[in-house]
């Protein structure tokens, strides 16, 4: 395994298989099975507090969820960086991280659900399914990082952050980025293409998993690691709703 492997997932830095001074290869380690059913944990929270936003936003009308979606997004968010700071810690934040996810992915889906009738299960399936053949591909070595793979994924993805900082940015001054936002042919195909990207980091994810299993890496480091594939898992599952919101839109 190529210890120089690099991801742009934020979660999985070079060094994060030999941090806070922890030997890889000394008592219980990490394992593949272990990541996965911690990440099998972290999808339920995710869909527990999911589900309840979702409910409340049509029992009680959208008003009821605007604050569980700003605690979930910049709560998430915090939650994220501790994390990926204090990676020992993610046994107890990534489970927080998880249900705070749900709470604005549930309010999110419902504004969506409301004005796109089936787009959250479409999204859902689209995410799950996606996640699914591009395992099946990594495991059966179809799909492998090469060097120029892993260096083309993580400038794609962090040229997609700086357009999304910058147009944040341009919006506090009233300004928009023309076109990539919208639901034209120029928005549409640059979602598809930022979904692309969002998927391809789930291949650079499972290498690293694989990496850190094969290193003997510490047991704690399967909660992280299944932290780290919630965060791609999230941003994928974000922009399919978007394209597919996109593609609606252009129909009406």
């Amino acid at each position: 395994m190529n210890t120089q492997l690099k991801t742009s997932n934020p979660a999985f830095g070079r060094n994060t298989f030999t941090v806070n001074g922890v030997a890889v290869g000394y008592g219980p380690s990490m394992t593949i099975a272990g990541t996965v059913n911690k990440t099998g944990i972290l999808l339920i929270l995710a869909m527990l507090t999911a589900a309840w936003t979702w409910s409340q936003f049509f029992t009680n009308g959208p008003s009821a969820v605007g604050g569980y979606i700003t605690i979930g997004a910049f709560g998430g968010f915090i939650v994220a960086m501790v994390t990926t700071f204090k990676q020992q810690w993610a046994p107890i934040t990534a489970p927080v991280y998880a249900l705070l996810e749900g709470l604005f992915l549930g309010g999110l889906s419902a504004m969506f659900e409301m004005r796109f009738p089936g787009i959250a299960i479409e999204s859902v399936a689209l995410t799950f399914g996606t996640c699914f053949c591009l395992l099946l591909a990594y495991r059966s070595g179809l799909i492998r990082p090469s060097q120029k793979f892993m260096l083309g994924i993580v400038a794609a993805t962090g040229g997609i952050a700086l357009v999304y900082f910058l147009s944040m940015i341009l919006g506090f001054f009233h300004v928009q980025v023309p076109g990539i936002f919208g639901s034209g042919p120029v928005g549409i195909l640059f979602s598809i293409a930022v979904v692309i990207v969002a998927a391809l980091n789930l291949i650079l994810d499972f290498a690293f998993i694989e990496e850190g299993a094969h290193r003997g890496a510490p047991k704690y480091m399967e909660w992280y690691g299944a932290f780290g594939l919630m965060v791609t898992l999230v941003w994928l599952y974000i922009e399919i709703v978007r394209l597919l919101s996109k593609l609606r839109e252009d129909r009406r």
